[in-house]
């Protein structure tokens, strides 16, 4: 993930709505989320929602699927990792034990 890429999946993950998007796509996992749901879920109107799931769409975080009139949003685990190697990409300066409770920390058990 290049320098760009990753402040727009910053900047969309810097408004507090957008966040609790990202956290609850992550949660529903590979189901994913109807856009209605996830509106209910949060308390958010839907043209809002509508804009916020648009915003972590177009910065890689998030990925949707149209089914019938109803569109489902996944969080973008491609994107996410991305991120992640971004992040850690000159982790711990060439000893990468160091990196490993973090590692361990974000694995799924």
């Amino acid at each position: 993930m290049d320098m760009k890429r990753a402040l727009d999946a910053f900047a969309a993950l810097s408004q507090p709505t957008r966040l609790e998007v990202f956290r609850l796509l992550i949660k529903a996992g590979e189901m994913g989320m109807l856009a209605g749901q996830v509106s209910d879920a949060l308390d958010v109107r839907q043209n809002t929602m509508s804009a916020n799931l648009s915003i972590l769409a177009q910065s890689g975080l998030v990925r949707n699927q149209r089914e019938g009139r109803g569109i489902r949003y996944f969080a973008d685990m491609d994107g996410m990792r991305g991120l992640l190697e971004f992040l850690m990409e000159d982790c711990c300066g060439g000893r990468p034990e160091l990196c490993q409770p973090i590692i361990d920390e974000l694995a799924c058990d």
